[in-house]
């Protein structure tokens, strides 16, 4: 893993986290589905005229217009349906430590349906980051959570494994942000007939809310979303999950700055435990040098 590789894994699990301290907000304030439904159209529109501006076409292999729409509808309709749900009861640190446990899943899924070869110290790094989100996550549940809630997080986590395994190969033809775009639209399509069903339309306005929609739909939405089809694309989705082992840190930090939430002696050490982890499985991946 290069340098540029580290920087794009880095700099995307910050602007990932972030999005479960905005989302909680937007959620205390709007209806979940339908701001998430209203986010994803804004941000295909944006992804789609910044495509078209850089000279990208609509003209998507087979294997790019299934991951598209298999990316559309696990991550943003389910993993992040369901997360916003969850969060009207369920604390943004606490999603984003179960979601950061996605890497595993993915190397599990890796192993078992794609005969990826995952070498002990990797699968020791792993694991060590899994002990290290479990850490900081028992700490939270002595305190008391909603099941409800924490289980649309469990359940998002496991889409967000499927999102993560459906664009192997998505950005190789080219085309990457209109790929960007258009699951952006898949996700507003699910999702809005999902709010008309299942929600009743209050919104108080406020400029809390208004920065926080713009945010989630400008960094997390688009940004995040174009550095994680690169990254993918660059060292593999086994790789490039184990990223979201910085979530637990980012999470809980930027949700203990801005929303006061709390940050513990298990957080911190959590966070030390999964800091290994993740150094275990990338020096598992690097090649020894000839």
């Amino acid at each position: 893993m290069n340098i540029r590789a580290i920087v794009m894994g880095m700099l995307f699990a910050l602007m990932w986290s972030s999005a479960f301290t905005s989302a909680r907000v937007i959620v205390a304030y709007a209806p979940p589905l339908g701001s998430l439904a209203l986010r994803f159209f804004l941000s295909g529109i944006i992804g789609v005229a910044i495509a078209l501006a850089l000279g990208q076409t609509f003209r998507l292999t087979p294997a790019q217009w299934k991951a598209t729409i298999i990316f559309g509808i696990c991550q943003n309709a389910l993993y992040l349906g369901l997360n916003f749900v969850a969060m009207q009861t369920v604390e943004a640190s606490l999603a984003s430590i179960i979601a950061s446990s996605m890497p595993l899943m993915v190397a599990f899924a890796g192993w078992a349906i794609f005969r990826e070869r995952l070498p002990r110290l990797g699968l020791i790094g792993l694991v060590l980051g899994f002990l290290g989100v479990g850490l900081i996550m028992g700490a939270r549940l002595d305190a008391g959570v909603d099941l409800y809630g924490l289980t649309l997080c469990v359940l998002g986590a496991a889409a967000l494994t499927v999102a993560t395994l459906s664009v192997r190969g998505a950005s190789s033809g080219g085309n990457v942000m209109m790929i960007v775009g258009l699951q952006m639209f898949v996700g507003a399509a699910v999702l809005a007939v999902a709010s008309v069903a299942l929600e009743t339309v209050e919104v108080t306005w406020n400029w809390q809310l208004v920065v926080a929609f713009l945010y989630t739909t400008l960094i997390p939405g688009l940004a995040a979303t174009w550095v994680w089809f690169t990254l993918v694309n660059q060292i593999g989705a086994v790789k490039a999950a184990t990223f979201h082992f910085l979530n637990p840190f980012f999470g809980v930090a930027i949700a203990a700055v801005l929303l006061g939430e709390s940050l513990g002696l298990a957080d911190v050490v959590g966070v030390i435990i999964i800091a290994g982890g993740i150094l275990a499985v990338q020096l598992s991946r690097q090649k020894p040098a000839v």
